[in-house]
Protein backbone atom coordinates (compact mmCIF):
# COMPACT_ATOMS: atom_id res chain seq x y z
CA UNK A 1 0.00 0.00 0.00
CA UNK A 2 1.13 3.57 -0.69
CA UNK A 3 1.98 5.91 2.13
CA UNK A 4 -0.80 7.85 3.83
CA UNK A 5 -0.23 11.54 3.10
CA UNK A 6 -3.37 13.27 4.35
CA UNK A 7 -5.81 12.24 7.11
CA UNK A 8 -9.28 13.64 7.74
CA UNK A 9 -10.43 13.59 11.37
CA UNK A 10 -14.18 13.82 11.93
CA UNK A 11 -15.47 14.98 15.29
CA UNK A 12 -12.14 16.76 15.58
CA UNK A 13 -13.10 18.97 18.53
CA UNK A 14 -14.54 16.13 20.63
CA UNK A 15 -12.73 14.25 23.38
CA UNK A 16 -11.33 11.54 21.12
CA UNK A 17 -11.13 13.47 17.85
CA UNK A 18 -9.08 16.26 19.42
CA UNK A 19 -6.63 13.67 20.75
CA UNK A 20 -6.40 11.99 17.33
CA UNK A 21 -5.72 15.34 15.70
CA UNK A 22 -3.10 16.35 18.26
CA UNK A 23 -1.31 13.00 18.18
CA UNK A 24 -1.23 12.95 14.37
CA UNK A 25 0.41 16.38 14.38
CA UNK A 26 2.90 15.28 17.04
CA UNK A 27 3.79 12.12 15.13
CA UNK A 28 4.44 14.06 11.94
CA UNK A 29 4.69 12.66 8.43
CA UNK A 30 1.08 13.35 7.41
CA UNK A 31 -1.07 16.38 6.68
CA UNK A 32 -4.03 16.65 9.04
CA UNK A 33 -7.43 18.00 8.05
CA UNK A 34 -10.06 18.47 10.78
CA UNK A 35 -13.80 18.48 10.14
CA UNK A 36 -15.86 20.60 12.53
CA UNK A 37 -19.09 22.59 12.51
CA UNK A 38 -17.35 25.67 13.98
CA UNK A 39 -13.80 26.20 12.65
CA UNK A 40 -13.65 29.60 14.37
CA UNK A 41 -13.67 28.06 17.84
CA UNK A 42 -11.87 24.77 17.10
CA UNK A 43 -8.65 25.65 18.92
CA UNK A 44 -6.67 22.89 17.20
CA UNK A 45 -2.87 22.72 16.88
CA UNK A 46 -1.02 24.91 14.41
CA UNK A 47 -0.62 23.25 11.05
CA UNK A 48 -4.02 21.55 11.07
CA UNK A 49 -6.23 22.41 8.11
CA UNK A 50 -9.61 23.09 9.73
CA UNK A 51 -12.64 22.82 7.43
CA UNK A 52 -16.30 23.43 8.09
CA UNK A 53 -18.51 20.40 7.67
CA UNK A 54 -20.95 17.92 9.11
CA UNK A 55 -21.38 14.20 8.47
CA UNK A 56 -25.08 14.83 7.84
CA UNK A 57 -24.14 16.92 4.76
CA UNK A 58 -22.94 14.39 2.19
CA UNK A 59 -22.20 17.05 -0.45
CA UNK A 60 -20.03 19.03 1.95
CA UNK A 61 -18.31 15.82 3.03
CA UNK A 62 -17.11 15.24 -0.54
CA UNK A 63 -15.34 18.59 -0.47
CA UNK A 64 -13.72 17.82 2.88
CA UNK A 65 -12.51 14.44 1.57
CA UNK A 66 -10.79 15.81 -1.53
CA UNK A 67 -7.20 14.55 -1.55
CA UNK A 68 -7.62 12.49 1.64
CA UNK A 69 -6.06 9.03 2.02
CA UNK A 70 -7.39 7.98 5.46
CA UNK A 71 -10.29 8.97 7.71
CA UNK A 72 -10.93 8.77 11.43
CA UNK A 73 -14.69 8.29 11.61
CA UNK A 74 -16.67 8.81 14.77
CA UNK A 75 -20.43 8.31 14.70
CA UNK A 76 -22.44 11.23 16.13
CA UNK A 77 -25.86 9.86 15.18
CA UNK A 78 -28.31 7.84 17.28
CA UNK A 79 -29.05 5.55 14.38
CA UNK A 80 -27.48 4.17 11.21
CA UNK A 81 -29.61 5.87 8.54
CA UNK A 82 -26.85 8.30 7.42
CA UNK A 83 -24.35 5.46 6.97
CA UNK A 84 -25.05 4.88 3.26
CA UNK A 85 -24.17 8.39 2.01
CA UNK A 86 -21.33 8.83 4.51
CA UNK A 87 -19.58 5.56 3.63
CA UNK A 88 -20.19 6.14 -0.07
CA UNK A 89 -18.45 9.52 0.21
CA UNK A 90 -15.51 7.92 2.02
CA UNK A 91 -15.23 5.32 -0.72
CA UNK A 92 -15.10 7.96 -3.45
CA UNK A 93 -11.98 9.54 -1.97
CA UNK A 94 -10.17 7.66 0.81
CA UNK A 95 -8.75 4.15 0.92
CA UNK A 96 -8.47 3.64 4.69
CA UNK A 97 -10.83 4.26 7.62
CA UNK A 98 -10.53 3.81 11.37
CA UNK A 99 -14.05 3.66 12.77
CA UNK A 100 -14.81 4.51 16.39
CA UNK A 101 -17.40 1.83 17.09
CA UNK A 102 -18.62 0.50 20.46
CA UNK A 103 -17.81 -2.31 22.86
CA UNK A 104 -21.57 -2.98 22.84
CA UNK A 105 -21.19 -4.72 19.47
CA UNK A 106 -21.21 -8.51 19.70
CA UNK A 107 -19.30 -10.54 17.10
CA UNK A 108 -21.25 -12.85 14.85
CA UNK A 109 -24.57 -11.10 15.52
CA UNK A 110 -26.49 -9.25 12.82
CA UNK A 111 -27.28 -5.59 13.55
CA UNK A 112 -30.97 -6.13 14.22
CA UNK A 113 -30.18 -8.94 16.69
CA UNK A 114 -27.63 -6.96 18.72
CA UNK A 115 -28.81 -6.69 22.35
CA UNK A 116 -29.16 -2.91 22.49
CA UNK A 117 -29.61 0.11 20.22
CA UNK A 118 -25.99 1.27 20.53
CA UNK A 119 -24.73 -2.10 19.37
CA UNK A 120 -27.36 -2.24 16.64
CA UNK A 121 -26.47 0.99 14.90
CA UNK A 122 -22.70 0.66 15.37
CA UNK A 123 -22.73 -2.87 13.92
CA UNK A 124 -24.82 -1.64 10.99
CA UNK A 125 -22.21 1.04 10.24
CA UNK A 126 -19.40 -1.50 10.67
CA UNK A 127 -21.05 -3.80 8.13
CA UNK A 128 -21.48 -1.05 5.58
CA UNK A 129 -17.81 -0.09 5.95
CA UNK A 130 -16.75 -3.74 5.60
CA UNK A 131 -18.68 -4.04 2.32
CA UNK A 132 -17.40 -0.74 0.90
CA UNK A 133 -14.00 -1.86 -0.38
CA UNK A 134 -12.24 0.46 2.06
CA UNK A 135 -9.32 -0.78 4.15
CA UNK A 136 -10.91 -0.69 7.61
CA UNK A 137 -10.13 -0.98 11.29
CA UNK A 138 -12.86 -1.01 13.95
CA UNK A 139 -12.10 0.42 17.38
CA UNK A 140 -14.46 -0.83 20.08
CA UNK A 141 -13.73 1.16 23.26
CA UNK A 142 -14.93 0.29 26.74
CA UNK A 143 -16.51 2.99 28.94
CA UNK A 144 -14.93 6.40 28.36
CA UNK A 145 -13.28 7.80 31.48
CA UNK A 146 -14.60 11.17 30.30
CA UNK A 147 -18.12 10.03 31.15
CA UNK A 148 -17.31 10.63 34.82
CA UNK A 149 -17.28 14.36 34.09
CA UNK A 150 -21.05 13.98 34.62
CA UNK A 151 -20.15 14.28 38.31
CA UNK A 152 -18.18 17.52 37.96
CA UNK A 153 -21.01 19.84 39.04
CA UNK A 154 -21.66 17.77 42.17
CA UNK A 155 -17.95 17.71 43.03
CA UNK A 156 -17.61 21.46 42.54
CA UNK A 157 -20.62 21.96 44.83
CA UNK A 158 -19.53 19.65 47.67
CA UNK A 159 -17.90 16.42 48.76
CA UNK A 160 -20.68 13.97 47.81
CA UNK A 161 -21.51 12.31 44.50
CA UNK A 162 -25.06 10.97 44.38
CA UNK A 163 -26.06 8.27 41.93
CA UNK A 164 -27.45 4.79 41.37
CA UNK A 165 -25.62 1.46 41.00
CA UNK A 166 -22.49 2.43 42.91
CA UNK A 167 -21.31 -1.20 42.92
CA UNK A 168 -21.27 -1.28 39.11
CA UNK A 169 -17.77 -2.05 37.77
CA UNK A 170 -16.44 -0.40 34.63
CA UNK A 171 -13.13 -0.57 32.79
CA UNK A 172 -12.55 3.12 32.14
CA UNK A 173 -10.52 4.13 29.11
CA UNK A 174 -8.49 7.30 28.58
CA UNK A 175 -9.36 9.06 25.31
CA UNK A 176 -5.63 9.47 24.63
CA UNK A 177 -5.28 5.67 24.42
CA UNK A 178 -8.16 5.38 21.94
CA UNK A 179 -6.45 8.03 19.85
CA UNK A 180 -3.04 6.35 20.08
CA UNK A 181 -4.49 3.15 18.59
CA UNK A 182 -6.39 5.14 15.94
CA UNK A 183 -3.25 6.99 14.86
CA UNK A 184 -1.45 3.71 14.24
CA UNK A 185 -4.38 2.25 12.34
CA UNK A 186 -4.53 5.36 10.17
CA UNK A 187 -0.83 5.75 9.42
CA UNK A 188 0.67 2.25 9.58
CA UNK A 189 0.09 -0.88 7.52
CA UNK A 190 -0.88 -4.09 9.27
CA UNK A 191 -4.20 -3.03 10.81
CA UNK A 192 -6.54 -3.86 7.94
CA UNK A 193 -9.68 -5.78 8.98
CA UNK A 194 -8.64 -5.63 12.63
CA UNK A 195 -11.26 -5.30 15.37
CA UNK A 196 -9.64 -3.79 18.44
CA UNK A 197 -11.45 -4.05 21.76
CA UNK A 198 -9.89 -1.31 23.86
CA UNK A 199 -10.02 -1.07 27.65
CA UNK A 200 -8.22 0.59 30.49
CA UNK A 201 -6.02 -1.53 32.79
CA UNK A 202 -8.49 -2.25 35.61
CA UNK A 203 -12.17 -2.46 36.49
CA UNK A 204 -13.38 0.02 39.13
CA UNK A 205 -16.81 0.39 40.72
CA UNK A 206 -18.43 3.79 40.64
CA UNK A 207 -17.74 4.04 44.38
CA UNK A 208 -14.05 3.39 43.70
CA UNK A 209 -13.99 5.91 40.86
CA UNK A 210 -15.28 8.64 43.19
CA UNK A 211 -12.64 7.68 45.74
CA UNK A 212 -9.90 8.05 43.10
CA UNK A 213 -11.18 11.51 42.17
CA UNK A 214 -11.05 12.51 45.82
CA UNK A 215 -7.53 11.15 46.21
CA UNK A 216 -6.26 13.10 43.20
CA UNK A 217 -8.03 16.32 44.22
CA UNK A 218 -6.96 15.90 47.85
CA UNK A 219 -10.53 15.91 49.12
CA UNK A 220 -12.61 13.26 50.96
CA UNK A 221 -15.25 12.77 48.26
CA UNK A 222 -17.78 10.02 48.96
CA UNK A 223 -20.52 8.20 47.07
CA UNK A 224 -24.16 8.39 48.18
CA UNK A 225 -26.35 5.65 46.76
CA UNK A 226 -29.68 6.69 45.24
CA UNK A 227 -32.60 4.55 44.16
CA UNK A 228 -33.12 4.23 40.43
CA UNK A 229 -36.13 6.56 40.59
CA UNK A 230 -34.19 9.19 42.53
CA UNK A 231 -31.27 8.96 40.12
CA UNK A 232 -33.68 9.29 37.19
CA UNK A 233 -35.17 12.47 38.66
CA UNK A 234 -31.70 13.88 39.26
CA UNK A 235 -30.60 13.23 35.67
CA UNK A 236 -33.81 14.65 34.19
CA UNK A 237 -33.25 17.82 36.21
CA UNK A 238 -29.73 18.18 34.79
CA UNK A 239 -29.95 20.59 31.84
CA UNK A 240 -26.66 19.33 30.50
CA UNK A 241 -27.77 15.70 30.30
CA UNK A 242 -30.02 14.63 27.36
CA UNK A 243 -33.41 13.46 28.64
CA UNK A 244 -33.64 10.83 25.91
CA UNK A 245 -30.54 9.10 27.27
CA UNK A 246 -31.61 8.88 30.93
CA UNK A 247 -33.62 5.65 30.80
CA UNK A 248 -31.27 3.84 28.37
CA UNK A 249 -28.36 4.75 30.65
CA UNK A 250 -30.00 3.50 33.84
CA UNK A 251 -31.36 0.40 32.13
CA UNK A 252 -27.89 -0.32 30.77
CA UNK A 253 -26.34 0.13 34.21
CA UNK A 254 -28.80 -2.34 35.71
CA UNK A 255 -27.97 -4.91 33.02
CA UNK A 256 -24.22 -4.36 33.46
CA UNK A 257 -24.48 -4.80 37.22
CA UNK A 258 -26.19 -8.17 36.72
CA UNK A 259 -23.61 -9.29 34.14
CA UNK A 260 -20.15 -10.75 34.82
CA UNK A 261 -17.40 -8.30 35.75
CA UNK A 262 -16.10 -6.61 32.57
CA UNK A 263 -12.99 -8.02 30.98
CA UNK A 264 -9.70 -6.18 30.65
CA UNK A 265 -7.76 -6.41 27.37
CA UNK A 266 -4.13 -5.68 26.59
CA UNK A 267 -4.90 -4.31 23.14
CA UNK A 268 -3.70 -0.76 23.79
CA UNK A 269 -0.27 -2.03 24.82
CA UNK A 270 -0.14 -4.57 21.99
CA UNK A 271 -0.85 -1.95 19.32
CA UNK A 272 0.99 1.07 20.74
CA UNK A 273 3.79 -0.50 22.77
CA UNK A 274 2.75 1.44 25.89
CA UNK A 275 0.41 0.27 28.68
CA UNK A 276 -3.07 1.72 28.88
CA UNK A 277 -3.33 4.75 31.15
CA UNK A 278 -5.04 4.28 34.51
CA UNK A 279 -8.15 6.08 35.67
CA UNK A 280 -5.95 7.91 38.17
CA UNK A 281 -3.87 9.16 35.21
CA UNK A 282 -7.03 10.38 33.53
CA UNK A 283 -8.28 12.23 36.65
CA UNK A 284 -4.88 13.90 37.04
CA UNK A 285 -5.05 15.04 33.41
CA UNK A 286 -8.55 16.45 33.95
CA UNK A 287 -8.33 17.68 37.57
CA UNK A 288 -9.12 21.25 36.50
CA UNK A 289 -12.44 20.08 35.04
CA UNK A 290 -13.62 19.07 38.51
CA UNK A 291 -12.92 22.52 39.96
Amino acid sequence: MGAVRRVLVTGATGNVGRQVTTQLVAAGGVEVRALTRCPETAGLPRGVEVVRGDLSDADGLDAALEGVDAVFLMWPFHGCAPAAPVVAALGRHARRVAFLSSVSVQDGVEPEAQPGPVGQWHRAVEQRIERSGLEWTHLRPSTFAANTLWWADQIRAGDTVRGAYGALSMVLLHEADIAAVAVRALTEDGHAEAVYTLTGPAALTQIEQVRVIGDVLGRPIRWEELSRDAARRQLLADDGFPDSFVDPLLDGYAEMLAAPRPAVTGTVAAVTGAPARTYRDWVADHAADFG
